[in-house]
């Protein structure tokens, strides 16, 4: 089976049940600032889950792209992708434990659909902690539908949780499915969530049905969710037969394009293997980023910056395995071809996508250049160190300051007779990592966004100022991305040069205007071209269902949009725009706030 074939097959099943597809949203998520991208495949259902209405009914199914970046480092390994596809289905107060388990079974070995023998099955369900009970429901399921007692697993929460993203909010026990490998067991206490490789995770259903309080304490939902996600890569590998996701034919096309450009040979060298697996992946994830129907270019902030650190980690990578020059475009010529059919924004982005590639590239070879005077300058008083050593903390400074990668240090140390203190750049750069990670853990702890008050009133200010803005500056104005918090929202648009100081008074008087009027803030479902015709506002390079939600405010605005609104404009507080900047080109930034004092 191909992963387009299981793409399909999946979504097919599922609207045998009653689902309906829906499609995939961006990788750059809007209004939502726990995240830079879209990390799962339930991201972009967040607002239904927590109690919005979808327009397009309580049983649903996609499949969604996605970015992680949490373990970039690990990236290289047979295993581990920053870019990856999941396949999802959700109940949104539909049906709960019995169906979701009883689809997952059927699709996982069914002959129509996986055709996987039921007796290589294994799943795990939630232990029981604290005051929430032993999920013996599931368990009774999963035993109803063959699977003996054996090979059904208690496991914790650390385990089998899900949520909540914050300290209170929706959450539930999940039960995930393993697929016996027939390797043999590591030990006698080998089971499913063993790392050993004899037990393959292939599908996990969470069941929201607990909402944590601030005590700590668990109270019941009244409305119960059911989101499952599947990894396409993985789960392709596993059905394949193969040992690692970068054997299928996802990435094998890739793999033969860097061989040609390097002239080895894939499996010839476990230090050439984790180089070509690093280019294959990094070039995949900033051709999906760049390629988005919300692409950013490369930068020094956000998710630019993580954009920025996976084409530099590619083409150090390339320059390892000999590649000389610029070589990027080639990789991501194939992703493009290779995966327009599915995610068709790719090749309506084809030419920004090869254009900042090779900028990038460009700018980090002159990066490297400057690393390399620095280096220079460093060698007349490194070469008076009767040990004819660098010390680590230098390496890590042309690391750290240049992104000067340890590797080209100490060969020009060596060209020079020198060694470096490899093992004192390692502290120092274990360090710089614990502290990304520690950031990471808050930009991309991922899960439900922020539906306060505030928020909400910040969300609701964004459609006030987008129309201000359109008034004042011209119909070419249209949101680019917005991120909002709870203390202030920050808003992208199109627009050609800076606005002036009064341009900028005159869009705060017109929104705050709105405020003051109390105008009542009502929603409407309707089809999307519907919606068009009507006037509505909508980033329509986005991928919408064909039935949407229209907010109206008064008669002043009206915008397609699923996020969390309030019921009328009053109270919202004071709109104030305290700094109006570019962004990128031909698109300006503006941070407010909505004071309230």
């Amino acid at each position: 089976m191909t992963a387009e074939e299981l793409r399909q097959k999946y979504i097919s099943f599922f609207e045998s049940k009653g689902h309906v597809r829906i499609s995939g949203k961006s990788l750059l998520p809007d209004n939502d600032p726990t995240v830079l991208f879209t990390t799962a495949g339930m991201h972009p259902l967040v607002p239904y889950l927590m109690g919005e209405t979808h327009p397009a009914g309580t049983r649903l199914t996609d499949y969604q792209k996605c970015i992680r970046t949490g373990d970039i480092d690990a990236v290289g390994d047979p295993s581990h992708l920053t870019c990856f596809e999941m396949l999802g289905n959700w109940s949104l107060g539909d049906y709960f434990k019995e169906d979701a388990i009883r689809f997952s079974y059927e699709f996982l070995t069914s002959k129509e659909y996986l055709g996987l023998p039921p007796e290589k099955l294994s799943v795990t369900v939630f232990a029981g902690e604290d005051d929430v009970p032993r999920d013996d429901e599931s368990a009774a399921i999963w035993e109803s539908l063959g699977i003996p007692r054996e090979r059904i697993h208690f496991m914790p929460r650390s385990d089998n949780w899900w949520g909540p993203a914050g300290e209170t909010g929706p959450c539930g026990p999940d039960t995930e499915m393993f697929i016996d490998t027939g390797k043999a067991a590591c030990s006698e206490d080998c089971k499913p969530g063993c790392h050993c490789g004899k037990y393959i995770e292939i599908w996990n259903d969470v069941f929201m049905q607990y909402n944590k309080q601030k005590d700590g304490s668990f109270a019941k939902l009244d409305r119960k969710c059911v989101d499952t996600g599947m990894g396409l890569e993985r789960t392709i590998a596993m059905l394949q037969g193969k040992k690692s996701v970068y054997e299928t034919e996802i990435f094998r096309p890739l793999i033969a394009c860097v061989e040609g450009l390097c002239g080895k040979k894939f499996g010839d060298s476990a230090d050439h293997d984790v180089s070509i697996r690093i280019i294959c992946d990094h070039t995949r994830a900033a051709t999906f980023i760049l390629g988005d129907e919300r692409g950013v270019p490369p930068s020094n902030v956000g998710a630019g910056y993580v954009l920025r650190r996976l084409i530099r980690r590619a083409v150090r990578h390339g320059r390892k395995l000999g590649i000389d020059g610029l070589f990027l475009s080639n990789p991501a010529e194939i992703v493009i071809d290779q995966f327009s059919g599915a995610y068709p924004e790719l090749a309506q982005n084809r030419d920004f996508v090869l254009k900042e590639l090779v900028a990038e590239e460009q700018k980090f070879l002159e990066t490297l250049k400057k690393g390399e005077v620095e280096f220079e300058k460093m060698l007349p008083n490194l070469l008076k160190n009767p040990q004819k050593t660098m010390s680590g903390r230098l390496a890590f400074k042309l690391y750290d300051t240049y992104g000067f990668p340890i590797e080209l240090t100490e060969e020009l140390a060596g060209e020079n007779g020198l060694a470096v203190n490899r093992a004192e750049f390692d502290e120092a750069f274990k360090k710089h990592q614990e502290l990304s990670r520690a950031g990471s853990e808050q930009v991309f702890k991922g899960g439900l966004a922020d539906h306060s008050e505030k928020t909400t009133a910040y969300h609701t200010a964004t459609h006030l100022l987008q129309k201000a803005l359109r008034m004042v500056l011209g119909d070419h104005v249209g949101q680019k991305g917005s991120n909002i918090t709870a203390d202030r929202m920050r808003f992208d648009f199109t627009h050609p040069e800076p606005m002036t100081a009064e341009q900028i008074a005159t869009v705060e008087k017109i929104v705050n205007e709105q405020i003051s009027a109390d105008l009542p803030v009502t929603m409407e479902i309707m089809p999307i071209e519907e919606a068009k015709k009507s006037g509505a506002m909508a980033l329509f390079g986005d991928k919408y269902e064909d039935v949407v939600k229209v907010y109206s405010i008064g008669s002043f605005s009206r915008e397609v949009c699923g996020g969390p609104h309030v019921e009328r404009t009053g109270g919202m507080g004071t709109f104030k725009i305290v700094k109006e900047q570019s962004s990128s080109a031909g698109v300006r930034r503006i941070r407010a706030v909505l004071d309230n004092s």
